[in-house]
């Protein structure tokens, strides 16, 4: 898709909201460079996160494969002078930069403004009302959702769920906040400056589906965390999983026409119900599975 074709952003952050924003507007056509100190590179590729788990170098890779990666010195001259030109060039840039850095390159608020054209710069920081310091799973706790995944376990420690949920919702809304942000710099003629917020995000997104009014109801089970048999993971004889979200009554009926099975009820939440989808799963391996549901949309899928 090339909606974006002909911008240009400048990504100077790390790690993971700000690369994946700048992913996606790659993603649309625009072209997108993210420059690192050759002294301090992404942490995912050359640092902490790299040294503790390799797999972040794959994340790395796969977080940027839409952009240009060009590596300078920040203390060399000839390296600062091509910056600025690539500054003088941009519609957005996503500053992750810490303040002293900023200083030393003249990338502050005020430097930018001086440059008297439309950019849009959005910097990324914690929380306006909470820490000054978090990672996204102290932002999804904030938010309350947490609750939702440890609510009726009593393990010693609880292994968090796989993916950074917060994080990326975050990288989301930094790209999505810059595309304002660009919209209202070329409307004003002017440099606009936005501050996007880690634990606010993961409030304005995921809050809506656990509010403050359910939580007060006790609510804790619905749809997408296991109340119906018909939208649950299962599994099969071989000790492998099936994931069934046959929610509409259509797929529910085929399900069990190619399973001779017989639930009238797919919203029963009895634990009978649950085992009954189970045992008849169960008797079966993946693989048979896969060529009984072979040719059959029933939103049935091998785990």
């Amino acid at each position: 898709m090339g909606l974006l074709e002909g911008f240009t952003f400048l990504d100077l952050s790390h790690r993971l909201p700000g690369p994946l924003a700048g992913n996606l507007l790659g993603g649309l056509g625009a072209r997108v460079i993210k420059i690192e100190d050759k002294l301090y590179q992404d942490p995912f590729n050359d640092g902490l996160f790299s040294k503790m788990d390799d797999a972040f170098k794959d994340w790395y890779k796969d977080l940027n494969n839409k952009k240009e990666i060009l590596k300078l010195d920040f203390s060399d001259q000839e390296d600062r002078r091509s910056l600025e030109s690539l500054v003088q060039n941009a519609d957005g840039i996503i500053m992750g930069l810490p303040s002293k850095v900023r200083h030393k390159l003249k990338l502050t608020n005020e430097d930018l403004e001086d440059l008297k054209r439309p950019l849009a710069v959005i910097e990324l920081k914690a929380s306006k009302s909470r820490k000054n310091f978090m990672h996204e799973l102290n932002a999804l706790a904030l938010t309350g959702l947490l609750k939702l995944y440890v609510n009726g376990r009593n393990e010693d420690f609880i292994r968090p769920p796989f993916l950074p949920f917060s994080g990326i919702a975050f990288g989301q809304k930094v790209g999505m906040d810059l595309l304002a942000g660009v919209l209202k710099s070329k409307k004003e003629e002017k440099a606009t400056f936005i501050t996007t917020y880690l634990f606010e995000t993961a409030q304005e997104v995921f809050s809506p589906f656990w509010p403050q009014g359910l939580q007060e109801k006790k609510r804790t089970k619905f749809l997408h965390n296991g109340l119906y048999p018909c939208y649950c993971i299962y599994r099969t004889k071989d000790y492998k999983y099936v994931a069934l979200a046959a929610v509409e009554k259509k797929f529910w009926i085929q399900f069990c026409e190619i399973f001779d099975f017989s639930l009238k009820d797919r919203f029963d939440t009895r634990e009978e119900a649950f085992k009954m989808v189970s045992q008849k799963l169960g008797s079966f391996t993946q693989e048979e599975i896969k060529n009984k549901i072979k040719g059959h949309d029933i939103c049935l899928s091998l785990v």
